[in-house]
């Protein structure tokens, strides 16, 4: 690393929870994809792999235990292009320890990240800048860089691998959020470790139209799409106990807040949803709820306390001096008891991807997908890219109906979809 970057950086405030529930059968996975216009030069990608994986350095690192908490530290061992294997609890050894595996296939470019070094933004940075360099060196592009495709050339810095909840909300008093249990879809269980992923592809435009009649965003659509499918499982479930709240987590990337640069998880999250004890809502009911509420939950007066909270608790004297090996399953069981419990989806929306338009030309689209989830039967997530929509839904149950209402709903939107279903491998 440069001398400005430490050899070793503790785990940020958010990705102490994933080595902590890490397990033979769970590990937090998400996997994003490029498509180019003609087929991989591996030879060419591998050059690539090796000079961006310096220019981010987190990326030259593996996970380490130390005496009171996990830490990233450095590798010297060059990540290596590999072929393209099924999105599930993966061992970091096969990848020289490194927290994610590059693969390719055909025209493909897949990432496979372990949520512990970085959140979906830092994600996409990187595979860009790989794409960017490596459409430099195949074709001799000239990549105009911005904010999320770097320029491999330039020296990393700090502030783009600061811990950046510890840089912004040390010292603060939070609050944490009070939720209660969320209804959860179930079904049989797929396989061990199978996970099915239904990919949706839509016109941003006619979304656009149809965000403009109800005066919303992207997000508010596709999470009022969602909740009202989830209420449409709620009615035909039969079981007399099944719990009235119904909630999608949706992630919130805290970068523009606060003007960070990090590439490491910088991300809180809000939890939209309705109680249907008293009755059903209609959709129209459920998207002007919908926007109301995030609106107040994005509000810093409602966001910065429970983001606060997290860092003053990790700050605490008591459980700094708390050696891992007792930390480890407290986190764990914090994460059981205040995890996925409270939601009964989560949509991840990483928006519309600013991809340099020396690039654009070549990439045929792009694609953002979640893995196997630990409480929840599945979760959802997309991008927008050129002009598309591409959304994901995961799944670890046999069971479909909640994805065929989703269906149902966007066709009552006169949304048109482009449909398919495949295995995460």
């Amino acid at each position: 690393m440069t001398a400005s970057i430490p050899d070793r950086l503790r785990l940020d405030n958010a990705a102490n929870i994933y080595p902590a529930s890490m397990s033979k059968h769970y590990s937090s996975l998400y996997r994003m994809r490029v498509s180019l216009k003609e087929n991989i030069d591996k030879e060419v990608l591998q050059a690539a792999l090796g000079t961006v994986s310096e220019r981010i350095p987190t990326f030259r690192c593996t996970l380490k235990a130390g005496a009171f908490w996990w830490y990233l530290k450095r590798v010297e061992k060059a990540p290596k292009v590999m072929e393209v294997k099924p999105l599930k609890s993966f061992c970091f050894h096969e990848q020289g320890g490194l927290l994610y595996r590059v693969s390719a296939r055909g025209n493909q470019i897949f990432l496979d990240i372990f949520h512990a070094l970085t959140d979906g933004f830092g994600a996409m940075s990187f595979l860009l800048t790989l794409t960017g360099e490596y459409l430099h060196r195949k074709y001799g592009v000239q990549i105009d860089y911005n904010a999320i495709a770097l320029d491999p050339k330039d020296s990393p810095v700090y502030a783009e691998v600061e811990d950046s909840f510890k840089t912004v909300f040390t010292g603060r008093h939070g609050t944490l959020e009070k939720n209660v249990d969320a209804y959860h879809i179930h079904g049989s269980a797929l396989p061990f470790g199978a996970v099915k992923d239904l990919r949706l592809v839509m016109p941003l435009d006619r979304i656009g139209s149809v965000c403009k009649k109800y005066g919303c965003t992207v997000t508010d659509l596709l999470t009022s799409v969602m909740l009202w499918a989830l209420q449409e499982e709620h009615k035909h479930d039969e079981n007399s106990k099944k719990r009235s709240v119904l909630k999608v987590s949706v992630p919130v990337n805290l970068r523009p807040i606060y003007k960070s640069r990090t590439v490491r998880n910088f991300s809180s999250y809000v939890n939209l949803g309705m109680d249907v004890k008293d009755g059903y809502l209609t959709f129209d009911q459920i998207v002007s709820h919908i926007k109301s509420q995030k609106a107040h939950n994005l509000q810093l007066s409602e966001l910065e306390p429970k983001i606060a909270a997290n860092v003053e608790l990790e700050e605490m004297l008591i459980v700094r001096c708390l050696p891992l090996v007792f930390k480890h399953p407290i986190i764990d069981i914090i994460n059981l008891l205040h995890g996925d419990r409270f939601c009964s989806q989560t949509l991840s929306n990483m928006g519309n991807v600013s991809v340099p338009q020396s690039m654009v030309p070549y990439i045929e689209d792009m694609d953002f997908m979640l893995g196997r989830q630990r409480g929840n039967s599945g979760a959802a997530s997309c991008l927008g890219y050129n002009g598309k929509l591409y959304f994901h839904f995961t799944r670890k149950i046999a069971r479909d109906s909640f994805e065929f209402a989703f269906l149902r709903q966007l066709s009552a939107l006169e949304i048109p979809v482009s449909a398919t279903l495949d295995d995460l491998a």
